[in-house]
């Protein structure tokens, strides 16, 4: 069998970019690397050969990430699907309304979308940066968040919403959209 250095070791720069997405902070993302191999290491016999190691590594960097912030007390997790759906509809009907549906078409919005990726509340956050960004497939990300699939499909619409919500308003905050929606002002 491989060992640790030939399977694990690989995967440090994709379980760098889960820590820091879940972090925020490269300071917190180091240590949180640093703890994710160290407990990985420790419990290589563990691991079952043929199996997916960067899905194992990334299991184990998020159940450290929540192990700390269950420590701090300020992980609160929610599970009602219905409560950011709505808000998100209207959001994008509004979008459409004042004529900034196509903006992405017409602007650089990289800027905006890490500031919407960074801003994404957790769980959402998270499930966003494993099947969007790490490009992990809905089953891969239900078993790193250990949650069903049904929980991962909900929480990544959610995740997309908020992110279309935040793009929205960047646009309007560019001043795109149709002038005749704003008020106008006096002579």
């Amino acid at each position: 069998m491989a060992g640790f250095d030939e399977i694990a070791i690989p995967h440090i720069e994709s379980v760098g970019r889960f820590a820091l997405s879940l972090t925020r902070q490269e300071a917190d993302a180091d240590d949180l690397v640093q703890e994710t191999f160290l407990k990985a290491f420790r419990a290589w016999e563990t691991f079952t050969p043929g199996t997916d190691c960067r899905r194992w590594l990334f299991t184990i960097c998020r159940n450290t990430f929540i192990q700390w912030k269950r420590r701090d007390r300020r992980y609160v997790e929610s599970e009602d699907g219905d409560i950011d759906a709505s808000p998100a509809a209207i959001a994008h009907m509004k979008g459409v309304a004042d004529g900034v549906a196509d903006v992405f078409d017409r602007v650089d919005v990289r800027p905006a979308i890490d500031r919407a990726v960074r801003g994404l509340p957790e769980p959402h956050h998270s499930i966003l940066v494993l099947v969007d960004l790490e490009g992990m497939s809905y089953e891969e990300a239900g078993a790193v968040l250990q949650v069903p699939l049904g929980t991962v499909r909900s929480r990544l619409y959610r995740a997309r919403r908020h992110m279309q919500e935040a793009l929205l308003e960047h646009a309007r905050d560019l001043g795109l959209g149709n002038r005749t929606q704003q008020p106008a002002e006096a002579p």
